[in-house]
């Protein structure tokens, strides 16, 4: 056996870099890894729709000697024990509170969406949409709209100009008019909406760039110039919003920040301006007014 690593940090750093078949093995791995740790190759293949051959290479791509090796690997993860890998499941009392339930389902989404982030692709990401002559923030359906207005928010701060789409129609408009200078980021919890995608390869037909924060594996993901991934956790308790709305914007204020700090001058005078114009507007520009660390905006 070849040198010991941390398997899942290696699935997760290499998750975004893999081909599309290859990530969609690294997707059911990380949905069940003690599953995956028994499966054979052939139901390995099958579980992520892809050849045998893809399971080989995924095998070797993260640094495996082959999928004996892998599996290896995926046993000793698995050992460690459930209450290490996906804290939900252990053997605790169940939440006192909807609220405590609530909590925790959003704590674990963070958790292991913070294990998927991988700096230098933010980065890569956020200089394709600092060098963009416009940002088109693309999301349809609740949780991606929502983030797709948020980028819009995110970013306007930082002088970047930027707007955003919802409707799959006026998407594909917009899209007809892109250019090389432009960039979509688009946002999609499985990456599979037609709409969306339909309206992602228009931009990418023009010229446009595609930074895509959704599903390893995904129609999107494949699509992407730059993906920056995500996993959902959904449980069976069906009343609740779905938490992946969460990993998403974990990974937006990332990418937020890092667009900040890539021109810190130019972001703090920009911020600078809004504190100012905000304080003026809510009366808090006199000396011994209220507290002056209120967030910009409302």
């Amino acid at each position: 056996m070849s040198a010991p690593f941390d398997i899942l940090t290696r699935i997760a750093e290499r998750g975004p870099a893999l081909r599309l078949a290859e990530q969609k093995v690294a997707q059911v791995i990380l949905e069940d890894l003690a599953g995956a740790a028994a499966a054979s190759i052939n139901e390995l293949a099958r579980k992520a729709a892809v050849s045998e051959a893809s399971v080989t290479r995924f095998a070797k791509a993260i640094g495996c000697r082959d999928v004996r090796d892998l599996k290896l690997r995926l046993a000793q993860a698995t050992a460690v024990g459930q209450r290490f890998l996906h804290p939900a499941q252990a053997e605790a009392p169940a939440p006192a509170t909807l609220t405590d339930r609530i909590h925790a389902d959003v704590i674990d989404v963070l958790e292991i969406n913070r294990k998927l982030i991988d700096p230098e692709r933010v980065t890569q990401a956020a200089r394709l949409l600092l060098g963009a002559r416009m940002v088109y923030a693309f999301g349809m359906g609740g949780g991606s709209s929502f983030l797709a207005d948020e980028a819009r928010y995110r970013l306007a701060r930082l002088g970047q100009p930027v707007a955003t789409y919802q409707d799959a129609l006026l998407q594909k408009m917009v899209s007809a008019t892109l250019s090389r200078d432009d960039v979509v980021l688009a946002f999609s919890a499985t990456g599979n909406v037609p709409e969306l995608l339909a309206s992602c390869d228009i931009a990418r037909e023009y010229g446009a760039k595609l930074v895509a924060v959704t599903a390893l594996g995904s129609p999107l993901a494949a699509r992407a110039d730059v993906l920056l991934p995500v996993r959902t956790l959904e449980t069976d308790f069906i009343f609740k919003p779905s938490a992946s709305r969460y990993a998403m914007l974990l990974v937006l204020d990332v990418l937020a920040t890092q667009c900040a700090l890539l021109q810190q001058d130019q972001s703090q005078e920009k911020l600078r301006r809004l504190k100012y114009v905000l304080d003026v507007h809510r009366g808090d520009d006199t000396e011994g007014g209220p507290d002056r660390r209120q967030p910009l905006g409302d």
